[in-house]
């Protein structure tokens, strides 16, 4: 039985994965395979969230806009997992809790542990600027506390400076360099306890810092599997709704 840690990086288009030194270097080794998607529509969050971890659209799925907050009707990586008896586990925006754990309450639900939900280890915050660095410490912490079976580990601090500063400026820039050192920290620490790792995105972000139509900067994202599924992909194109595949792939479950 394999393990997954699923990085999703809210808001960083494809236009900037170039300034991911560390990804890019795994790739010229020949131990990640980088893939460029492009995103569902309305290239917006919450939609896109349950396109990657139940494979349905926006359409499909009915969670059509960031304000519907209702729980995911939809198969997810999360219920499979917990059907086949693996342990899951989120740090992420509290849009995954309600969607794959039910209605949020910020002052019970911040931390939790639920052996009978879909997720059973989770943190969960809900300012975008919440640091990034402090997300991906608390996963840290449950990967050595739990040691979950997947993980999924929801970065916004990228989102945010887009919004803020738009996505062709150097705040937004800077925020990706950022994430590529915290990826080159960790990523080594989780595949020496026999983790396998995907990165990915939801969507991008244009240059006024908006999202939800059909630009190429709005829908064109990366994807990173790192290790040998990645080479099995190699000669294929993947698409956002055929990550959930990926994951239950890695994780063996039907």
């Amino acid at each position: 039985m394999r393990k997954l840690i699923l990085i999703l990086i809210d808001g960083m288009g494809n236009h900037v994965s170039n300034k991911m030194g560390y990804l890019k270097a795994l790739k010229e080794k020949g131990e990640a395979t980088k893939f460029t998607l492009e995103s569902e529509l309305p290239s917006l969050s919450r939609p896109l969230y349950e396109t990657i971890l139940t494979g349905k659209t926006p359409i499909e799925s009915g969670i059509l806009n960031n304000r519907i907050n209702r729980m995911s009707k939809e198969e997810s990586v999360f219920s499979l997992a917990r059907k086949s008896g693996l342990t899951t586990a989120a740090v992420a925006y509290h849009w995954i809790h309600e969607l794959y754990n039910g209605p949020f309450n910020m002052e019970e639900d911040i931390e939790i542990e639920n052996l009978e939900g879909n997720i059973n280890y989770g943190r969960f915050y809900w300012e975008d600027n919440y640091p990034d660095s402090h997300l991906f410490s608390l996963s840290n912490k449950i990967i050595k506390d739990k040691k979950p079976d997947f993980l999924l580990l929801h970065t916004m601090n990228i989102d945010d400076a887009g919004h803020r500063s738009g996505g062709l400026s150097k705040r937004y820039e800077n925020k990706v360099y950022d994430m590529s050192n915290y990826l080159s920290h960790y990523i080594p620490l989780w595949q020496e306890q026999g983790y396998e790792i995907i990165v990915t995105s939801d969507h991008g972000m244009d240059e006024k810092g908006n999202h939800g139509g059909d630009s190429k900067l709005e829908r064109q994202v990366p994807l990173w599997i790192l290790g040998e599924m990645g080479k099995k992909y190699g000669e294929n194109k993947i698409t956002q709704k055929e990550i959930k595949k990926v994951c239950c792939e890695i994780l063996e479950i039907n």
